[in-house]
């Protein structure tokens, strides 16, 4: 019998590793090592060679990860962060909380990213750092953000939560991982992440030795020395059952990775087999700068049916998901601290248009035939 179709099968995942991670857990209990211990140094060790020799200061969550990045930056009240305006909520909502000004702009309903061209319009005086977000696993088009970034002394604070494995190729051919390239990069652990911990969990990333040593330290209550503070800090910190959780999968995340692009290929196969399916629905788009590792496999549905084809998947006893329903424009917490750069008309058709299929590691060919075989007579 078929196994039930799942968005994602994080116990299916865990039993084809389940004696590295049971071993690695009880290494963690029988040290007793539970915070900052041998786990945690060995984990961010490891993802620092993963991540082409970059600083790594592992953190308790993503959303931790961007505003200690922010605030590692030294950013003040009434500074401004340019941010896109279709994602997740926590690139958003970390900028407001510390009192800056988040300004709002559109993304390319394409990619999803934002492109230099939208970080234009929202560019002012007061304009001190941009948050590129790799949503749904591709990079955005990294090159002439940087130039852009660099030219106007700006911050380059890469949201690499959806998106870490993800390669991006520069006009020269030299390819640099997701997450490494800005000034610095963030990520989630949250379990259903292409590298996910059995908790909550995150890191930041840098090139900049200096800088790292002030994430350390504004992770840390703001103190080098203990019970020494030099600024104000917060308590974020990975601890170590998750890392060793962690330090197994981070072993298999290409495979991973590798898994879930072959199986978004074998999606847009059969979805583009059915010709009149694509007047319908557009099935994601892979930029040439960019490998994509599909944390999401996300369609645009056309002519206002996306929640109908939702319900008539769920009916069927198929899960879908959308991310996210309403841009962080209309949101009720960001009526009155934002700076909208644009009228926003992508983000808003995206939000109003996007739906995700199911995508994890253990996705079968058959589960997805299923899921095609839905999607088509919900359009016939």
């Amino acid at each position: 019998m078929e196994q039930k179709i799942q968005m994602i099968d994080l116990k299916g995942q865990y039993l084809k590793i389940r004696t590295e991670v049971d071993a690695g857990i009880q290494e963690v209990i029988d040290s007793s090592a539970f915070i900052g211990g041998p786990a945690v140094k060995d984990f961010a060790a490891h993802l620092s060679a993963y991540m082409d020799g970059c600083h790594v200061v592992p953190c308790a969550n993503g959303t931790d990860a961007l505003q200690i990045a922010l605030m590692a930056l030294g950013l003040k009240p009434g500074d401004e962060v340019i941010v896109p305006a279709f994602t997740y909520v926590a690139s958003a909502e970390v900028i407001g909380l510390l009192g800056l000004t988040p300004v709002m702009v559109d993304v390319d309903p394409r990619t999803f990213n934002v492109t230099v061209e939208n970080l234009r319009k929202g560019l002012s005086a007061n304009t001190k750092a941009i948050i590129p977000v790799h949503l749904f696993g591709q990079s955005c088009d990294m090159e002439p953000i940087l130039a852009f970034a660099r030219e106007n002394g700006l911050y380059v604070v890469e949201d690499n939560a959806q998106a870490i494995g993800a390669e991006y190729t520069f006009s020269d051919g030299h390819r640099e991982k997701t997450g490494t390239m800005g000034t610095i990069g963030c990520t989630s652990f949250f379990p259903t992440k292409n590298l996910g911990c059995y908790g909550d969990g995150g890191a930041l990333f840098t090139r900049d030795e200096v800088l790292a040593e002030r994430i350390r330290m504004v992770a840390n209550h703001g103190q080098v020395v203990k019970y020494h503070h030099k600024v104000i800090g917060c308590n974020s910190r990975l601890d170590s059952i998750q890392a060793a959780v962690l330090d197994v999968k981070l072993k298999h995340l290409d495979d991973y990775c590798q898994a879930r692009h072959e199986a978004a290929a074998y999606y847009t196969k059969r979805l583009k087999a059915f010709d009149p399916l694509e007047q319908h629905v557009v099935a994601p788009f892979e930029a040439s700068y960019s490998t994509h590792v599909y944390h999401q496999y996300t369609l645009l549905v056309k002519e206002g049916r996306r929640d109908a084809l939702r319900e008539h998947l769920a009916s069927k006893g198929i899960p879908s998901m959308v991310y996210y329903p309403l841009p962080l424009q209309e949101q009720e917490a960001f009526r009155h601290i934002t700076r909208a750069a644009e009228l926003l008309e992508a983000s808003k058709q995206c939000a109003a248009s996007v739906l995700s299929l199911p995508m994890h590691t253990e996705l079968t060919h058959a589960m997805q035939d299923e899921i095609i075989a839905a999607i088509v007579s919900f359009f016939k």
